[in-house]
C-alpha cells in the first residue's frame, strides 16, 4: 500500500441547524473500483475522510440512511494540498479531478429494493441520477457538464484546478433541477471520489463535516 500522508482540515463548519444530519466516516463507506484495477487510499475517520491517489481512481460509496432520503442541502469541507492540472471534463479518458462529492437518486418508489445495493449496480437503474460536484478541471466554476460515462450522470463544477481548503454549501434540489430538468426523487447514497489516473499524477486530499439538510 502507498503511503498514505495524512491530512488535517483545520476549518470548523459552524453548528448547524437541528434538522442537519451528519454523514460520519466511519468504515460503512466502502470502496468500488473501475474497469481497470486501480484504487486509491482512503483513511474514514469519523468526521474526516483522507484520500490519497496516486495515478489511480476509485470511488468510496454509502448508502444513505431512511431520514435523509429527502435531503434537500449538503454541506462539506473540503481540501487539498497536492492535485491534478485541469482536465476536460467532458473527455472520456482524460478527465482527472482532485475531488468529486456524489449524490445518487432514484424514484421514491424504488428506494427501499435498491438499499444497499453497490453504487454500479444502482447507477444501472432506469430512474437514477447523480449530481457531480467537482473540484477539477478546466471549466467555469459554476458550470454543469454532461457525462462522457453515461446520460445518468451530471456534474457541477465547485472549485477549478487548484490546492487549497473551502467549504461548500449546496442545494441539491435546485441544483438535479438546473442539471436534470426534473424532480430529483429519493436520495439513496453518497459516493466520494478522487482521480489520478489519466495525468499519473498524485492527489493528497480530504473532505470533513459532511452533512445533509
Amino acid at each position: 500500500m502507498r503511503n498514505l500522508a495524512c491530512t488535517a482540515l483545520m476549518a470548523v463548519l459552524p453548528v448547524c441547524a437541528a434538522a442537519s444530519e451528519t454523514v460520519a466516516f466511519d468504515g460503512s463507506w466502502k470502496e468500488q473500483g473501475f474497469l481497470r484495477l486501480f484504487s486509491n487510499d482512503y483513511v474514514q475517520r469519523g468526521r474526516q475522510l483522507d484520500v490519497v491517489s496516486d495515478g489511480t481512481v476509485s470511488l468510496l460509496w454509502r448508502p444513505v440512511d431512511r431520514s435523509q432520503r429527502s435531503a434537500e442541502a449538503a454541506s462539506w469541507a473540503w481540501r487539498v494540498e497536492e492535485g491534478v492540472s485541469a482536465t476536460d471534463l467532458t473527455a472520456k479518458g482524460g478527465d482527472d479531478r482532485n475531488l468529486s462529492v456524489y449524490f445518487v437518486f432514484v424514484d421514491p418508489d424504488r428506494a427501499d429494493a435498491l438499499a444497499g445495493r453497490s453504487a454500479r449496480r444502482i447507477l444501472r437503474e432506469e430512474s437514477a441520477r447523480a449530481l457531480i460536484y467537482v473540484w477539477g478541471g478546466a471549466h467555469e466554476v459554476g458550470s454543469f457538464l454532461p457525462s462522457p460515462y453515461s446520460p445518468r450522470l451530471r456534474t457541477k463544477v465547485l472549485r477549478a484546478a487548484d490546492v487549497g481548503e473551502f467549504k461548500e454549501n449546496v442545494n441539491l434540489l435546485q441544483d438535479f433541477r438546473k442539471a436534470f430538468g426534473a424532480e430529483p426523487g429519493a436520495l439513496i447514497g453518497i459516493a466520494v471520489s478522487a482521480d489520478s489516473d489519466d495525468t499519473n499524477s498524485r492527489i493528497v486530499a480530504a473532505i470533513a463535516d459532511l452533512h445533509l439538510d
